[in-house]
């Protein structure tokens, strides 16, 4: 079966930092950038976010419009979308709320390794399809699994970890890159990405398919080019 086409959301700052160091959450969206990501979001199958994320922000990851919930069920869709996260560590608790809140689409799904399957044990058996990866290939292997699943379109909301993964493997087809008029500067607060060997290094350019202001947000939508170098001069 295909894998899914891959779609990386994020919302950043200014200095490139998708989250600050002080415990209560920063948001960096405004109103217009969260009905843009719900839209997505409506438009996939599933959603994935790492669980250093389900551990700092506990989110349920539903969609927000009534009205997209009910267009969903129309087309013959569950309403809300297929939940997933990745754990390398086994380190997710079972209280989690994406594991009980708006699951029409079935138990989520809960993609680690060898050693975090093993310390998961039976614990998340009544909430949620645990899924031990020990293909080299852990992101491609994902992929393939969800493929078989029925998974045509997956929306990928973080973290840091979780972005490098799918950059560094090439397996991002679309970027929606949304950029908040705020600066962190916290030497220990997370990015966008982690440093890594992505594919065609420092001289690839990503293709700029949309740009669009929402009010203070702007949101930038890229692409990769099949041949994307450039050279002095050109």
């Amino acid at each position: 079966m295909p894998r899914p086409y891959v779609v990386l959301s994020v919302a950043v700052s200014l200095d490139g930092y998708i989250d600050d160091t002080i415990p209560e959450r920063l948001y960096l969206s405004n109103d217009r950038d969260f009905d843009g990501v719900d839209q997505l979001r409506a438009e996939s199958d599933a959603i994935l976010i790492g669980a250093e994320t389900v551990r700092r922000d506990d989110p349920r990851l539903w969609l927000r419009s009534e009205e997209r919930r009910n267009s969903r069920v129309a087309a013959g869709k569950p309403a809300n979308l297929l939940k997933v996260t990745v754990t390398r560590t086994g380190d997710i608790a079972p209280s989690a709320r994406m594991f009980h809140h708006h699951v029409e689409a079935g138990k989520p799904l809960v993609y680690t390794t060898t050693e975090g399957a093993e310390k998961i044990g039976d614990s998340l058996d009544a909430v949620a399809e645990i899924t031990s990866i020990t293909d080299p290939d852990f992101w491609g292997a994902l992929l393939d699994d969800l493929g078989k699943r029925g998974i045509a379109q997956l929306i990928v909301e973080g973290g840091t970890h979780i972005h490098t993964g799918f950059l560094e493997a090439g397996l991002a087809d679309e970027l929606r890159y949304a950029v908040a008029p705020l600066l962190i500067g916290q030497r220990d607060a997370p990015r966008f990405v982690n440093p890594a060997e992505f594919p065609g290094g420092s001289r690839r350019r990503l293709e700029l398919v949309d740009a669009t202001v929402l009010d203070d947000v702007v949101v930038l939508r890229y692409r990769p080019k099949k041949s994307s170098a450039t050279t002095a001069g050109s």
